[in-house]
């Protein structure tokens, strides 16, 4: 019987790819009765691992847990001071204030939506302690000149992949360029467990910290948090203080089977954003997403940006209408630097940060996920063209 209709939107923002492969993995770990701590998030952690190319994948129960996590293990901490972009979302920055550094922003270059390298190179003092890299929408242009400056100056390069789970740039995968990277596994993300993240790292020291930061500071037996009746260490022993940042069996269970066919969902995520370029490459007034040199991309979402002239509130009402003809569309990212927040704390202001505001005021993110069919692609195309046409026209 098929679900009764739900007025969400039509063609929604996105969705998850989960079939009966997955539904079987969670009925597994059910029956087995071990729901956390067990050997699904194991097998979670190996095939990451085994994929970005890295010893290391600790799993952690978001990606902002998990940058939480390295920003600690790193010994962050007040006084340091942290280089990221204002072109992210918010939990990149806010990763560098649970450990009370500051977060330095710089702006971003126009075609990659990157940090811009030369304006990082600017911004590192005595007090920079990292470089927080983002990889915006998945797009990994300027990792290496990151390391590279990362490396000059002796400081780390942590890498917030969030984005970017299978992308490659020159034959590297995303996750593999700094001391540490960290994937999200929410549910628009190229494979989900609900919620959920993983640190990817080849140094033996940070990821045992990491895994002891997730299970609330206990120690580490091998490469397993310490379980209940171990005998090596106690239970309620607790060597620092951690977090309780673990993932469960269940959301494991899934992201197990997401990995077992993530080559299948990436190409699919591949045939939709093939098609919506050719769908798009013709609508005036439309900049389409450019794939830096060298890259394979593992798509996360589809952002277009409108042209130059196009103001902030046009673009909203471009969003809107698309919503009111039951297509989801959004503005990918507001900038993080003129957050409510993060301008009552920091008196940040509209002007700081030029490149990333514009782009910000500009971006639009449309259905985007591995089951689109044509017909869907083009009804996107088609809306946002009329909608597009219509701004235009009330110009005049």
């Amino acid at each position: 019987m098929p679900p009764p209709p739900h007025h969400h939107h039509e063609i929604p923002l996105s969705r998850p790819s989960i079939t009966a492969h997955e539904e079987r993995l969670v009925l597994e770990v059910l029956r087995s009765g071990r729901l956390s701590i067990g050997p699904m998030v194991e097998r979670f952690e190996q095939l990451t691992a085994e994929r970005v190319g890295v010893r290391h994948a600790v799993a952690c129960s978001s990606g902002t847990a998990g940058l939480h996590m390295v920003m600690s293990a790193l010994g962050i901490g007040p006084g340091d001071e942290v280089i990221t972009t204002p072109f992210s979302f918010i939990a990149s920055a806010n990763a560098i204030l649970y450990v009370g550094a500051k977060p330095v922003f710089v702006d971003i270059c126009p075609k990659t939506l990157n940090a811009d390298p030369e304006l990082i190179e600017q911004a590192v003092n005595p007090r920079t302690k990292a470089i927080l890299a983002v990889e915006a929408f998945g797009n990994p242009a300027h990792m290496e000149a990151y390391a590279r400056i990362a490396a000059k100056h002796e400081i780390v390069l942590v890498e917030d992949c969030c984005e970017a789970l299978g992308t490659k740039h020159n034959g590297r995968q995303a996750g593999s360029f700094g001391r540490a990277g960290v994937f999200g596994y929410y549910p628009n993300k190229q494979i989900t467990t609900g919620e959920g993240g993983m640190v990817v790292t080849n140094d033996d020291r940070l990821a045992d910290l990491c895994r002891s930061l997730r299970n609330q500071g206990r120690a580490v037996a091998g490469h397993g948090s310490v379980a209940p009746g171990s005998t090596a260490g106690a239970w309620l022993q607790h060597e620092r203080l951690g977090f309780n940042y673990r993932l469960s069996e269940i959301a494991a269970a899934v992201g197990v089977g997401q990995m077992e066919r993530f080559d299948e969902i990436v190409a699919a995520r591949q045939r939709v954003a093939n098609r919506y370029m050719q769908r798009l490459l013709d609508v005036n007034d439309l900049i389409l997403p450019t794939v830096p040199e060298g890259a394979e991309m593992s798509w996360f979402v589809f952002v277009v940006r409108l042209a130059a002239g196009f103001t902030r509130e046009e673009r909203d009402r471009i969003i809107q209408g698309m919503r009111n003809h039951d297509i989801g569309a959004a503005d990918y990212f507001p900038c993080i630097h003129l957050q409510p927040f993060y301008r009552r704390a920091y008196g940040f202001k509209e002007g700081d940060f030029p490149i990333s505001e514009s782009v910000s005021n500009r971006t639009i993110a449309v259905p985007f996920f591995a089951e689109m069919t044509d017909r869907e692609i083009d009804l996107v195309g088609q809306t946002l063209e009329v909608m597009i046409s219509r701004e235009g026209l009330a110009r005049r």
